[in-house]
């Protein structure tokens, strides 16, 4: 079919009702139907051909003209659509590189196979601009709350009516036991939106911890005006939960607050959650104060964190064992995951007995070493002496300070002591020497004969191979695998070298190899600084 003065109109209309259909500018349509007439009279006039509509926007009058390009005579392509300077002479007076000769062509005559052509170069460029546009409207509401009508279930997933497109709530992403039917109302968290190749896809989610903290966004107004802040949220989805919460306001309680008046506030928030139950807790910067009030209804006798590995130890009486750890070990995770440390609980008779076994251990070690009877050596431990390096080094002040010691007693124990731990070091520099240590390393400031051989066993035998290790390889460290903290034994961790320490003694290894510049190792010193004045 021609496109006749008839019909002219009729593309402007039909661009009009696209673009209100679709809500998308009908100048998207109209571009997408001079591509597809575009395209059409290709077919006709040769695919070589550079062929351009114009649609005039007020008549709807379709121009079609072909276009050639000047370009230098070497530079000959396509004969159809471009020439040389001296061939544009006959149609430019002064023609230059890059201009464009344009001539108007007559209307092609539209036949049935161009026609559905055309009609499907335009549907693709609808679907396109479609896309275009719900992308736009969806990617800045990522991480907020969408209310939506439930279309139709694909094989578990809930494909839900967001007005102006769909979105998806995953299989996984579902609560438990929540099933829908078609027409259903639903609330969901916009968890994700992506552009993917068959267009842009939004992901819904009610398992999201953050879900729960949007509707209590919805539900506390002192939430929604900053008054009150949610800290921290774990879910257990359908079955329990904790939120952590702040007030920046004295004279405003957070807890009672989102309870509300008769735990209205709370109540609304489990009713769209499926009974889930909440628990909302004082958040507290201090963290054992914080994991306290976290591990609620259980009591907690005492609280011992390990700031280097990342975890916190909690003892409970004997009784609440099983209500701090939770049906299946929910509270205990809910917990852990509120605070983001591994907390590992004990009973205080478990505690107890491995105090028992510590005191033991250190008196027989004073006991040998010593040689002093278990009296003495029990009185040592009580005082708080863990190993022979602080009854050697000590000041002879606090050994007086013991009931029943003496100057006599308080040198001789001393002596005894530096010269088992000489005899000690004696033994392991043998033993490195003998595995192969290097002057190099045994003259390294920093590292005394236990680290030596310690070192030699790992295959570390010269200031070279020291330079070499991470510092995590000698202090060890922590790392995340799969969701688990997973523990990296270091060569000297045994010696209580911290990584701080560690990073220092490498460094300066290579300092003295020539390998870094002193001033590296200067600012390397002042960033650790930093960053522990910055956790302080």
């Amino acid at each position: 079919m021609a496109i006749t003065s008839a019909n002219q109109l009729e593309l402007l209309q039909t661009a009009e009702a696209v673009a209100r259909e679709k809500m998308i500018e009908p100048e998207l349509v109209i571009q997408a139907m001079e591509d597809s007439l575009a395209r059409a009279a290709k077919s006709r006039y040769g695919a070589d051909m550079d062929i351009r509509v114009k649609i005039d926007r007020k008549t709807g009058r379709a121009t079609f003209a072909r276009i050639r390009t000047v370009v230098e005579d070497d530079g000959v392509e396509n004969h159809h659509a471009q020439l040389t300077v001296k061939q544009a002479k006959d149609h430019l007076k002064d023609p230059q590189i890059g201009d464009e000769i344009i001539d108007e062509v007559p209307p092609v005559d539209l036949g049935r196979i161009a026609a559905q052509s055309a009609k499907q170069v335009i549907l693709q460029k609808v679907r396109e601009a479609e896309r275009d546009r719900q992308y736009e409207e969806f990617k800045d509401r990522k991480g907020t709350i969408i209310n939506g009508q439930v279309k139709r279930e694909e094989y578990g997933n809930i494909i839900v009516d967001i007005g102006r497109g769909e979105a998806i709530l995953r299989r996984n992403e579902k609560i438990g036991r929540e099933s829908y039917r078609p027409n259903d109302r639903i609330r969901c968290y916009i968890k994700d939106v992506r552009r993917e190749a068959r267009g842009p896809q939004v992901f819904l989610s009610r398992t999201d911890p953050q879900f729960m903290a949007e509707l209590f966004k919805m539900e506390v107004p002192e939430i929604y005006d900053g008054i009150i802040e949610i800290k921290a949220v774990a879910r257990d989805p359908g079955s329990r939960a904790k939120i952590a919460v702040i007030s920046y306001d004295n004279s405003i309680d957070p807890v009672g607050a989102c309870v509300g008046m008769r735990g209205s506030r709370v109540q609304a928030v489990v009713n769209e959650l499926q009974g889930e139950k909440i628990d909302i807790i004082p958040w507290n910067a201090d963290q054992a104060t914080f994991l306290v009030n976290a591990l609620q209804p259980a009591e907690v006798s005492k609280v011992v964190i390990d700031d280097d590995a990342g975890k916190i130890e909690v003892v409970v009486p004997d009784e609440q064992l099983s209500l701090a750890i939770g049906r299946r070990g929910q509270n205990v995770r809910l917990a852990s995951q509120l605070t983001g440390l591994d907390i590992d609980i004990v009973t205080e008779s478990d505690e107890s007995a491995r105090r028992q076994a510590e005191f033991a251990e250190r008196t027989k070690l004073f006991m040998e070493s010593l040689d002093i009877d278990e009296m003495m050596a029990q009185l040592l431990v009580s005082e708080g002496f863990a190993n022979l390096e602080e009854v050697a080094y000590v000041e002879a002040d606090e050994l007086l300070s013991i009931d029943g010691f003496d100057e006599g007693t308080a040198g001789e124990l001393q002596a005894r002591a530096r010269d088992y731990l000489e005899a000690v070091n004696t033994k392991a520099m043998e033993a490195a020497r003998a595995l192969g240590v290097e002057d190099s390393l045994v003259e390294f400031e920093g590292l005394t004969p236990q680290m030596l051989e310690a070192l030699a066993k790992d295959g570390i035998k010269t200031l070279e191979d020291f330079a070499t290790c991470a510092d995590w390889e000698l202090a060890g460290g922590w790392t995340t695998e799969n969701g688990q903290r997973k523990k990296d034994e270091g060569v000297l961790e045994k010696f209580d070298v911290s990584l701080e320490e560690a990073q220092t003694l490498v460094m300066t290894a290579r300092v003295m190899l020539g390998w870094v510049d002193p001033t590296e190792l200067a600012s390397a010193t002042e960033e650790v600084d930093e960053d522990a004045e910055a956790e302080a």
